[in-house]
């Protein structure tokens, strides 16, 4: 996976939600592009406080792109 394809989504307008697979198993849901951000090597994620809603995040998780196996668009 490359940066380019996560800056195109990130810049789509109206914004889509997208799932992202890691090789490990794991996946996380990116709803908001205020959540999401795209470095040359990785990405950050910005996961949701349920509690308060919004794009208000809890807490942070950073991702390496040779981690992610595959992207999901959610309907």
């Amino acid at each position: 996976m490359d940066s380019e394809r996560f800056r195109e989504l990130h810049a789509r307008r109206p914004f889509e939600p997208f799932r992202v697979h890691l090789i490990n198993g794991r996946s996380y849901e990116v709803r908001d592009p205020d959540l999401l951000m795209v470095g040359r090597t990785s990405i950050t994620i910005g996961l949701l406080d349920r509690e308060r809603g919004g794009p208000i995040y809890d807490h942070l998780i950073t991702i390496s792109l040779d981690n992610i196996r595959e992207l999901e668009m959610i309907s």
